[in-house]
This record gives C-alpha cells, structure tokens and sequence, in this order.
C-alpha cells in the first residue's frame, strides 16, 4: 500500500491509501477521490515527507492511522444513519426538491439525494443551502 498526502482545490488536504501510484492516477482522472471535507473531486498529490524511522515507530504510525480511519468510517456511518432515519430520502429528485423548499413551493424539512458536482455547484451558486457528505457504504459502518 501506499500512502498519498493529497489536496483538493479548496486546499484541504487528506490522506489517500492506494494499492499503487498508478491507482491514485486513474481514481483521479475519473474524479473518484473526493475531498472529505467539501466534496471536491479535483484531487491532486500534495508535498509529504517520507516517513522515516524505526520499523516499529513506522509500524505503530501505520497502526494508529488505521485505528483513526476505522473510528472516521464508524462515525461516518453513524451521521449516515441518523440522516436516513430523520430525513427525508428524495433520490434523484434532490435538485429539484431542494430548489422548490428554498423557495417556499414544497414542504420546509430536512431531505437528502442525489446530485451530481455540477447540480451541486448551480444550487450552491444560486444561494439554495446545499452540503455533500462523505457517504459510507452501509457495510463500513
């Protein structure tokens, strides 16, 4: 495995685990890494320092991230769940619903669906109060 510092437009910057180099490549070509904090999907590889130790002190790093990732997947999963129980699921329709609330043709509540980057950003650009959440798959959390 190899471990990427990465940076979304935003200048938020995480960490990516990938099989090989060449598997951040193409993740990031087809925009399938997103920035955990907004959602962005224009990725790139970010300045890190090697990790330089003893293999125990690198081990134990190695350890301690892993732990950290597993409590981030689990609360993840557990904003997913609350979500899914106290909203209202729209799909596809998320665009279309969510313009009509803000502008007081539907029924005020809290929803959640689908939309793409560029549905995303229109909503956003057009003052329509709209947040992209990581979302785990249902067997991570």
């Amino acid at each position: 495995m190899i471990s990427f510092n990465l940076i979304c437009t935003h200048d938020h910057e995480f960490e990516g685990w990938f099989q090989k180099s060449s598997d951040f490549e193409r993740q990031a070509k087809k925009n399938l890494i997103e920035c955990p904090v907004c959602g962005d999907a224009r990725i790139e590889k970010s300045l890190m320092a090697p990790t330089i130790g003893a293999k125990g002190e690198v081990r134990a790093r190695r350890i301690e991230k892993a732990e950290q990732s597993k409590q981030l997947r689990k609360m993840l999963g557990k904003v997913r769940d609350y979500v899914e129980t106290n909203f209202d699921d729209v799909g596809d329709e998320f665009p279309d619903e969510a313009r009509k609330i803000y502008y007081g043709e539907s029924e005020d509540r809290a929803i959640y669906g689908n939309a793409s980057e560029e549905e995303a950003k229109d909503m956003a650009e057009e003052g329509v109060p709209v947040g992209r959440l990581p979302w785990p798959k249902q067997t991570d959390s």
